[in-house]
C-alpha cells in the first residue's frame, strides 16, 4: 500500500510537472496596479487605478492555429459600479444581447497609445469573446466587461505568447467601485480597494501578484457654515449677506471637472472629449477612458460621467416670510465673487483657478456631443452690499436647495470653494412675521439620496447617473437666527404699600431722527415680590413715539417688589417715580435698566454686514 506522504508528494511532483510544462506554452503573467489613486468615502461610483496584466515569455502556436481564450474576471472587495451599457443584437455592431455589459474595458497592448498607435477595434461578442488565429486578421483589441456584483468579467479574451523578446499587457480600465462601504479607515488612516484577478478557460495562465491594490478610500470633502447671522423681525431685509458656505477637498484631485480641459473649445463639460481614450492617461476628472464606439441602448458613452463633481448644499427650517438666494459662483466672500476663467471650462488664462457654477439640479445631465455643456443657473440680482451675481432659489415648506458644478479646478492643491448665501424678508411685526426661528443647512457632494436609493446607489446601474454619493450624515449647521424684536427693562423697586405709590412710565422711542423704522407693539409687565405674585399684566398697544403711564395702586395694588417688562418693539425705555401720597415728604425717580434679551442672547441690536462673508440687516445704534 503506498502511504499518504508517498502519495503527497508523488501528486505535488506531478502537479508541479504540468504546472511547468502548461507556463512553456502560456506566458507568464504579472497583475499590477497601473496606479492607486484616492477614492472619495461619500462616493458610490469612484475610478479605481487602472489594472494591469503583463505577460512574458511563452510559446505562441503555429502559425493558422487558433489563439488560446481565456475569461478574465476582477473582484474588488466592495461592489463594482462601473455603469451598465446594455447592448442588443443589431445595434452598434454588437451581434449579443446583454443588460449586464459595462463601461469597464480590457485592452490588449494598449491600443491608441503612442507606443502602439493602432485603431481601438472592439470585440462584438462580448459574452463569448472572439476568436482569431495566429497571422490571420487582426484581432480585436478592446473587450467590454460584465458586471455582477463585485466582480467584473472579460470573455474570450485570446493570449497570443508573446515569446521572450517582448512582453503583451492586457489593461483593465473603467472599473468604478462603491467607496462608501470602506468609508471610515484603518490605522494607516485609508482603507485599501483590493482587485483579486481570476482567469479561467481551457487555457492555464499563471499570474504573479494577483491582489493588487488598486485605490485607497480616504474623506473627500470637508464642509462648513460661516454661523448663523442673526437677523431682527422687525427689520426688514433685501438680499442682505446671511452666510458663507465652504466646501474644502479632502484631498487634491477630490474635485473634478466633468472631463479633462482639452481645449478653449473642447470645456471640460463637453460631451465630445475627443482624445480622452488614450490607455494609461490619468486624466482627473469624473470620467475616464472614454470609448464612443462602446454606447449602450440607454445612450450612455463607455467612460463618459454626466457630470462633474457637485456641491449642494440643503437648507431646512426656514421661517415663513424669508426668501433665500444664493451666489451663482463661488466667492472671495459675499460681497466679492472670483474673477471667472477665461473661457470659463477652458484650457486657458487662468482657467486653473477653482471655479464652480450653480446648475439647475443634482442629475441634470451636462449633455453629449455637439451641444453638451453645463446647465447654468445665470444670476438675476446682487446683494445689498456688493456686486457678486446671485439668484433667488425656490423655498418650499422652508425647504429649498441649491447645487453648484465644478468647471474649472487645480488637480494639484487642495482647492476651498466658497458660496454666498442672502436673504430677504418683509418685516410685519403684528402679524409675527418672519416668525422666529433658526434655519440650517446640510452640505455634500451631489447628487444623494433620495433622488435614487442608497441600495440602488451602491450598485451597478444602466439608469442612475454618475458620479453619485452619500447624504451628508454630520449635523445640519446654522446659517440664519430670525429674533423676535424685544426690549426687556427692569424695574428693580416698585411699591404700593405703607402710605407709597410708584407711577410707571414706558417710552415707544423708534420715532427719531435717524431713520429708524417705525415700530408699534405692547408690554407685558411680570410682577416679583417673593410669593403670591400679582398676573402679568399687559399695556396695550404703545404707538412709536409715545408713552404709556400707569400707577401701581392702579395696576397691582399693594404690591411690593420689582417688575420686568418685556415688550415686542426695540428701543423701549423706562422711568419710575416713588413717593408718598401727594409727594410731599419723600420722593424719588430712577431710569429702568435695560437688560439683554436672554430669547437672543444679545442687547436686541443687529450685527452689521461684514464684507467677509456673513452679514446682518444692519445695526441702529441711536438708543
Amino acid at each position: 500500500m503506498v502511504s499518504f506522504r508517498n502519495w503527497f508528494l508523488a501528486s505535488t511532483a506531478a502537479a508541479m510537472f504540468i504546472g511547468v510544462a502548461g507556463a512553456q506554452q502560456s506566458p507568464t503573467c504579472t497583475g499590477q496596479a497601473a496606479s492607486t489613486p484616492s477614492l472619495r468615502a461619500e462616493g458610490y461610483t469612484e475610478q479605481t487605478g487602472d489594472i494591469l496584466l503583463v505577460c512574458s515569455g511563452g510559446v505562441a502556436p503555429v502559425s493558422g492555429a487558433t489563439i488560446p481564450q481565456v475569461n478574465v474576471a476582477i473582484f474588488l472587495n466592495t461592489q463594482v459600479t462601473s455603469r451598465l451599457l446594455p447592448i442588443s443584437s443589431g445595434s452598434g455592431g454588437f451581434t449579443q444581447t446583454s443588460s449586464s455589459t459595462s463601461e469597464a474595458l480590457l485592452m490588449i497592448d494598449d491600443p491608441g497609445s503612442s507606443t502602439n498607435p493602432v485603431a481601438q477595434t472592439i470585440c462584438t461578442t462580448p459574452l463569448s469573446g472572439c476568436t482569431s488565429t495566429v497571422g490571420g486578421a487582426a484581432t480585436p483589441n478592446v473587450y467590454v466587461g460584465v458586471v455582477a456584483g463585485n466582480s467584473v468579467t472579460f470573455f474570450g479574451v485570446p493570449v497570443l505568447a508573446p515569446g521572450t523578446t517582448t512582453n503583451r499587457t492586457y489593461r483593465i480600465t473603467n472599473v468604478r467601485a462603491n467607496a462608501t462601504a470602506l468609508a471610515g479607515g484603518s490605522a494607516a488612516g485609508a482603507t485599501p480597494v483590493v482587485a483579486s484577478i481570476s482567469i479561467s478557460g481551457a487555457t492555464a495562465l499563471p499570474i504573479n501578484n494577483a491582489t493588487p491594490t488598486v485605490g485607497f478610500v480616504l474623506p473627500g470633502l470637508s464642509a462648513s457654515a460661516s454661523g448663523a447671522t442673526g437677523f431682527n423681525q422687525c427689520n426688514s431685509a433685501t438680499r442682505a449677506s446671511a452666510n458663507t458656505l465652504s466646501f474644502a477637498e479632502g484631498f487634491a484631485s477630490s474635485f473634478k471637472t466633468r472631463t479633462f480641459a482639452q481645449s478653449n473649445t473642447l470645456y471640460a463639460g463637453s460631451g465630445n472629449p475627443t482624445n480622452q481614450n488614450v490607455p494609461g492617461n490619468i486624466y482627473f476628472s469624473e470620467s475616464n477612458l472614454v470609448q464612443p464606439s462602446v454606447v449602450g441602448t440607454n445612450g450612455a458613452i463607455a467612460g463618459l460621467a454626466d457630470y462633474g463633481t457637485r456641491l449642494k448644499a440643503t437648507f431646512s427650517n426656514l421661517p415663513t416670510g424669508t426668501r433665500l438666494f444664493v451666489s451663482t459662483t463661488n466667492v472671495v466672500n459675499n460681497a466679492l465673487p472670483v474673477v471667472p476663467p477665461s473661457p470659463i471650462g477652458g484650457s486657458g488664462g487662468n482657467v486653473s483657478s477653482p471655479f464652480a457654477q450653480l446648475v439647475v439640479g443634482e442629475t441634470t445631465s451636462d449633455g453629449n456631443a455637439p451641444s453638451g455643456f453645463f446647465p447654468l443657473i445665470n444670476s438675476t440680482d446682487v446683494p445689498s452690499t456688493g456686486n457678486t451675481p446671485i439668484v433667488e432659489i425656490n423655498v418650499v415648506n422652508g425647504s429649498a436647495s441649491a447645487v453648484w458644478e465644478v468647471v474649472n479646478t487645480n488637480p494639484n492643491q487642495n482647492e476651498t470653494f466658497r458660496f454666498g448665501v442672502y436673504t430677504t424678508y418683509s418685516s410685519n411685526v403684528a402679524q409675527n412675521s418672519p416668525p422666529a426661528g433658526t434655519a440650517t443647512v446640510n452640505l455634500s457632494f451631489a447628487p444623494t439620496p433620495p433622488v435614487f436609493t442608497a441600495a440602488s446607489g451602491a450598485a451597478a446601474s444602466s439608469s442612475l447617473t454618475i458620479p453619485r454619493f452619500v447624504s451628508d450624515t454630520a449635523s445640519a449647521r446654522n446659517i440664519l437666527t430670525v429674533n423676535i424684536c424685544r426690549s426687556v427693562l427692569l424695574y428693580p423697586y416698585v411699591t404700593n404699600v405703607q402710605g407709597f405709590d410708584t407711577g410707571l412710565a414706558i417710552a415707544n422711542t423708534s420715532t427719531d431722527p435717524f431713520g429708524t423704522g417705525n415700530q408699534t407693539g405692547s408690554c407685558n409687565l411680570n410682577w416679583y415680590q417673593g410669593a403670591n405674585n400679582p398676573a402679568v399684566a399687559n399695556t396695550g398697544t404703545i404707538a412709536s413715539g409715545t408713552v404709556y403711564t400707569t400707577l401701581a395702586s392702579t395696576a397691582v395694588p399693594g404690591f411690593n417688589g420689582y417688575m420686568i417688562a418685556v415688550c415686542n418693539f426695540q428701543y423701549a425705555h423706562g422711568f419710575a417715580f416713588v413717593s408718598d401720597l401727594g409727594a410731599q415728604k419723600l420722593a424719588m425717580g430712577y431710569l429702568a435698566l435695560v437688560i439683554p434679551d436672554p430669547a437672543t442672547n444679545s442687547s436686541g441690536r443687529v450685527a452689521s454686514p461684514l464684507s467677509t462673508g456673513a452679514g446682518g440687516s444692519g445695526e441702529n445704534i441711536g438708543h
